[in-house]
């Protein structure tokens, strides 16, 4: 009986290793995204700004406590993104200066897990739009951050943010997406 056992048994063991399996590992997947067709449109709500925005996205008035008029939040609502967009006017040359280091500031709070901070010039001196983009590498909170003022008047700031943990791997593709829209954002921003 032992010995009928054992057979078996050895039998088996040669049956689940018997055969040339060439095993190699599967790379790991990510699921498919589906990216919408780029359409755009004008925002114009009322506030001392105007710019073009992706008709994929939804813009709301931010309901935080301590949100001013004309903050608002463009959702992204298939990609779990946000870009919070925060204006604030000018008054003084020292108030428009404590808004530029704020912005630098809440940028650089992410030094901690970014790669690395890169800061871009923004320039469109015929429709007096300045100021700087902040591309932020790694697996920050906030990806793509930047500040728009016509250096006298009008100051706004805008900070993008996805609903999920910061793993730039697995965003990589939905941010440069959303970056172009950021970008078409910028470049037809203008003060009224």
């Amino acid at each position: 009986m032992k010995y009928a056992a054992l057979v078996i048994v050895t039998l088996l063991l040669l049956a689940a290793c018997g055969g040339n399996h060439d095993y190699s590992p599967k790379p790991r997947g990510f699921y498919r995204i589906m990216f919408p067709k780029k359409e755009y449109q004008e925002y114009t709500a009322g506030c001392p700004y105007t710019f073009t925005y992706p008709k994929y996205a939804v813009i709301e008035p931010d309901k935080k406590a301590g949100a001013k008029p004309c903050w608002v939040n463009m959702q992204f609502p298939q990609f779990k993104a946000t870009l919070h967009l925060s204006y604030q006017p000018v008054t003084s040359k020292k108030e428009f200066n404590e808004l530029v280091e704020d912005a630098r500031t809440f940028a650089f709070k992410h030094t901690v897990k970014a790669t690395s901070i890169d800061e871009g010039i923004i320039h469109y001196a015929d429709k007096k739009v300045y100021g700087i983009y902040y591309t932020i590498d790694g697996n920050a909170a906030s990806s793509a951050q930047f500040f728009l003022t016509d250096s006298t008047q009008n100051y706004i700031r805008g900070a993008l943010y996805f609903n999920s943990e910061p793993r730039l791997d697995s965003i990589q593709p939905v941010l440069n997406f959303i970056k172009q829209d950021i970008a078409v954002m910028i470049k037809s921003f203008k003060w009224r």
